[in-house]
């Protein structure tokens, strides 16, 4: 019976039409690892296969081959999700149901492409491997140049396990931040290929990783002195619903009562010694708020006794004959002063069309985008960072570093995506974004999930998928700003390039010896 090692290696080995299909079913299973699953022994299983396929292949161009076939498969399973968006819409465009991901993994792969042929021009051994996980981390990183940016689900993002062993796993994030939780994540994954020296190195590595998360994590105790009680209003509003508009009554009135709810539970729950703050989800207000006078002062009504209501809704500028996806801050007592803020990185293909598209798939002209971040000072309320849904995933792109909030508040709509790992993945983005920075995040969701993080990274509270309610808790205060929070994503930046040259260093030395 052919051995287990025989049968990996007879894979690594083959070519044509056979090693592309190998390489999509290697990438197809590496994206098990990425959250809800988790599955990340999965990973030197199909990282090692790429590196050995790369090892085999006929020179530069065959292993940049072998590169595209994995990120398609990738790619195309760990998006599976964004069909759910297009299935909203399947009357006009059902014939794209089954491209959605496929198409976006064709746009993603090159860059992947590109650092398995790179690696290629590196003689074969630890050098190799090396260079091979500085490029995959750089060319991951330069997913945010892709049209708006797409940097989903960097591979750092794999050891965001529920609970504390999570907990622990992330903390590094705070000085290298997600991209370098890449970079180790890559080197870790091909340890079965390094000699014995190398495999002891990597035992090291990920001691010492343990060892500072775990360090971080037990020496930073929450306090609540500054920030305010934070009540999220999830409607929990089917994207049917919103679309047909004939429910616009209906809605808002459910979001009035469950701010009313909500805010009388805040009340009681802080006290005389934190402000509250409702938050409604993305577009949660069925119309245009700034322009109904009507509108705010009821919503200020049912939140009575609230500081500030943060709500969702998009926004029509006479000036520019464009739409905006915007968050508006209402003041008591009747809502009339108000802050807004737009949304800046705009979703592809949802927010926006690219111009390269022979179709139309985005609604009316799209949406513009706003500046970019910004730090809201409200009245009586600590300073808030707003980010609406897709902008959290942005590494070291969420909060000013000159004017730092102390806490960010993200208000999203995933239900676009389902009951599927997409709105998972989104909230695992969150988490990672309160690590980096050392804030805590408040995230309203129409249809879940909700979440308060801390500046950890860890969870405080949480409404669950598909569930219409109201999540009340305090925000803890904001930690120092991190290592990371302060140079972003030059850390691992300089990381990859210098792991990148010490592999092109060690190839070129060992074929001299050679």
């Amino acid at each position: 019976m052919m051995s287990l090692h025989t049968l990996y290696m007879k894979l690594a080995r083959l070519h044509g039409w056979r090693a592309d299909l190998a390489m999509l079913l290697a990438g197809g299973v590496y994206a098990l690892a990425f959250p809800p699953l988790h599955a990340v022994l999965v990973l030197p299983v199909a990282f090692c296969l790429l590196a050995l396929a790369i090892d085999n292949a006929a020179g530069w161009r065959g292993a940049a081959r072998r590169g595209f076939m994995f990120a398609m498969g990738l790619y195309t399973v760990g998006l599976y999700w964004l069909m759910y968006a297009i299935l909203l819409r399947a009357d006009d465009f059902w014939w794209l149901v089954p491209l959605a991901s496929p198409g976006c993994a064709l746009i993603l792969a090159p860059l992947s492409a590109l650092s398995a042929g790179l690696s290629r021009l590196v003689p074969r051994g630890t050098g190799r491997l090396m260079v091979l996980s500085a490029l995959w981390t750089l060319t991951d990183m330069a997913r945010v140049y892709v049209f708006s940016g797409f940097p989903w689900n960097p591979p750092g993002s794999v050891w965001e396990f529920p609970g504390l062993a999570g907990d622990i796993m992330i903390q590094p994030a705070a000085w290298i931040g997600v991209d370098g939780l890449t970079l180790l994540t890559c080197i870790v994954a091909l340890v079965p290929l390094y000699g014995r020296v190398g495999r002891w190195a990597c035992l090291a590595l990920v001691v010492v990783w343990v060892g500072c998360g775990a360090a971080r994590f037990g020496s930073i105790h929450d306090t609540y002195l500054h920030n305010p009680e934070i009540v999220l209003v999830q409607g929990n509003v089917p994207e049917t619903d919103k679309i047909a508009g004939n429910s616009d009554v209906a809605i808002f009135r459910r979001y009035l009562g469950l701010t009313h709810q909500g805010v009388e539970q805040g009340l009681r729950q802080a006290g005389d010694t934190r402000s509250v703050v409702f938050a409604w989800p993305e577009s949660a207000f069925p119309g245009l708020l700034l322009e109904d006078d009507i509108a705010r002062p009821m919503i200020m009504r049912a939140g009575q006794g609230a500081a500030a209501g943060i709500i969702g809704s998009v926004r029509w500028l006479e000036d520019d004959h464009h739409w905006r996806n915007s968050m508006v801050a209402l003041m008591p007592p009747d809502g009339a002063g108000t802050m807004v803020y737009d949304k800046a990185h705009l979703v592809p293909f949802g927010e926006y069309q690219p111009a390269f598209l022979p179709f139309h798939v985005v609604p009316g002209e799209g949406m513009t985008p706003g500046p970019g971040v910004r730090t809201w000072h409200l009245p009586g309320i600590a300073p808030v960072g707003p980010l609406i849904c897709y902008e959290v995933i942005f590494s070291g792109q969420v909060a000013d570093l000159h004017d730092r909030p102390d806490w960010l508040m993200n208000s999203t709509n995933d239900a676009w995506y389902g009951n599927s790992a997409g709105p998972r993945q989104h909230l695992a983005a969150v988490r990672l974004r309160a690590v980096e920075e050392g804030l805590p995040v408040a995230r309203a969701a129409n249809t879940g999930i909700s979440a308060v993080f801390d500046g950890r990274g860890h969870e405080l509270a949480r409404l669950g998928w598909d569930r219409q309610g109201v999540l009340v808790h305090a925000v803890p205060d904001a930690l120092p700003c991190t290592f990371f929070g302060r140079y972003g994503r030059l850390v691992p930046l300089l990381l990859a390039c210098v792991l990148g040259l010490g592999g092109l260093w060690r190839g070129v030395m060992r074929d001299r010896v050679i």
